[in-house]
């Protein structure tokens, strides 16, 4: 038995709906709008959401974009009499399961039930069995809806299957490996993945480690030895802190990628390598050229397809679905039950910057899961001091008129800010929600966001 919702404007449609999935055996819920099926799916307990595309308040898009912030594991089927290729492709876009015409027939619809179910069966079994294999989370995906990440999700998906050298930069923490690891998934997994940081291997022992090196050519070196080039064979090398590389090491990687063979330290003779050369860096190589730190032609060799990975500050709206990855991935590691995040932990979190990025988003949810223990809610007493003091110092009601007086209107307009921010990040950049959470219109709310820029490209 299934926990099922069905949102329809229409009464005769979620009676029909209940009575023909309660006789499939499945719990049944019911919601007349978006608000209230946004409020259901909240619960997190839903296998599956069944919804009308046009509803009296709100859309069958805000529910499915609302459920997939909430419970990205429940499963979403849009039924519609009024479709359209845009609205199919977005709906696909933003997870559903399938895409439903009225009329339909009642058993095509039951079979997209069972299908929809089955696979979130699959899933769940997966997850399972990895965890049970000591690999829960151990491949990474690219989370987010955000515009920035649905491009770099697009530019991965076009030159997975291409041989050409990619650049991918951003700042450190972005998650630049799991771009490289989603390219070469795309490319066909079966094939090795090799990864080297490039500025943590002291100079002397880099060009063995890239290139190899023949018994005997150094001090130690008491066997030959292969190089990543030749044990990625025709996988993927994946350079990490490329720009960290020494000069005499960026000639000889440079005739590494012309000429697509590589010479052993002490070799007499040049191996032919088939590698794909995905780097990554989070230095403006374009800046270090033009000071003569990089060499401008190893640039222009790296830089033939470069993907940008965006700061986590830059997407603030992806917060949310990292929050909830990282509680699941670090519960289950801890054996425990999934803890829930307090609204006061939770306004800190989504009001903080994320200087150190992803990387330091896991590194606060790994310190929270760990020292609430066994509660069933993260406070701010367990996140760190500089958070600990962002959450102490979000609007009150209770705030108190300086000696000297303030500007007020300055004051108004920054908690005005914060709370739109704070609203769009919780309901993963889902306008008529965040309008329902901060009780205006969506009128209102689009000209608060267009007051302070929010949301301008």
């Amino acid at each position: 038995m299934a926990s099922i919702l069905v949102v329809d404007d229409e009464s005769s449609m979620r009676d029909m709906l209940e009575i023909l999935l309660r006789k499939q055996g499945h719990e049944v819920h019911l919601a007349a709008d978006a608000p209230g099926a946004v409020a259901r799916a909240a619960q997190g307990d839903l296998d599956l959401v069944v919804t009308d595309l046009r509803l009296g308040a709100g859309t069958g898009m805000d529910v499915l974009a609302a459920v997939k912030t909430h419970s990205p594991a429940t499963e979403v089927v849009i039924v519609t009499a009024f479709a359209t290729a845009e609205n199919a492709i977005q709906a696909m876009k933003l997870g559903a399961y399938d895409y439903v015409l009225k009329p339909f027939k009642l058993d095509e619809l039951k079979l997209v039930v069972a299908k929809a179910l089955e696979r979130r069966a699959l899933v769940a079994e997966n997850r399972a069995l990895r965890h049970r294999a000591g690999a829960t989370f151990a491949e990474p995906e690219l989370l987010g809806r955000s515009a920035g990440i649905e491009e770099v999700r697009s530019l991965v998906e076009r030159v997975a299957r291409s041989r050409s050298t990619i650049l991918v930069m951003g700042e450190s923490g972005t998650g630049k490996e799991v771009v490289a690891r989603a390219i070469h998934r795309g490319a066909g997994p079966d094939r090795p993945f090799v990864a080297i940081n490039c500025g943590a291997i002291p100079e002397g022992l880099l060009e063995s480690e890239l290139f190899g090196h023949e018994k005997g050519s150094f001090t130690g070196a008491t066997e030959a030895k292969a190089g990543l080039f030749e044990v990625a064979g025709t996988g993927t090398l994946f350079l990490d802190e490329v720009g960290e590389l020494p000069p005499q090491l960026q000639v000889k990687l440079l005739r590494a990628l012309q000429e697509r063979r590589v010479r052993r330290v002490g070799g007499q003779s040049d191996l032919a390598v088939g590698a794909r050369i995905v780097a990554a860096t989070n230095r403006e190589l374009a800046e270090d050229v033009q000071r003569g730190r990089f060499r401008e032609d190893l640039f222009y060799r790296l830089n033939v397809i470069q993907i940008r990975v965006p700061a986590l500050r830059e997407r603030k709206e992806d917060v949310p679905l990292f929050l909830e990855h990282f509680l699941a991935r670090f519960a289950a590691e801890a054996g425990r039950p999934v803890p829930r995040l307090s609204p006061e932990a939770e306004g800190a979190l989504l009001a903080h910057d994320w200087p150190g990025n992803v990387r330091e988003l896991a590194n606060v949810v790994e310190r929270a899961v760990t020292l609430a223990g066994e509660a069933e809610t993260i406070d701010p007493s367990v996140l760190p001091p500089a958070l600990r003091g962002r959450a102490a110092a979000l609007p009150d009601a209770q705030a108190q008129l300086p000696d000297a007086g303030m500007d007020l209107q300055a004051h108004l307009d920054a908690i005005e800010r914060h709370l739109l921010e704070q609203a769009l990040a919780r309901t993963g950049g889902v306008k008529t929600e965040a309008a329902r959470l901060l009780s205006l219109t969506f009128r209102s709310l689009r000209y608060r966001l267009a007051k302070f820029g929010i949301g301008r490209d």
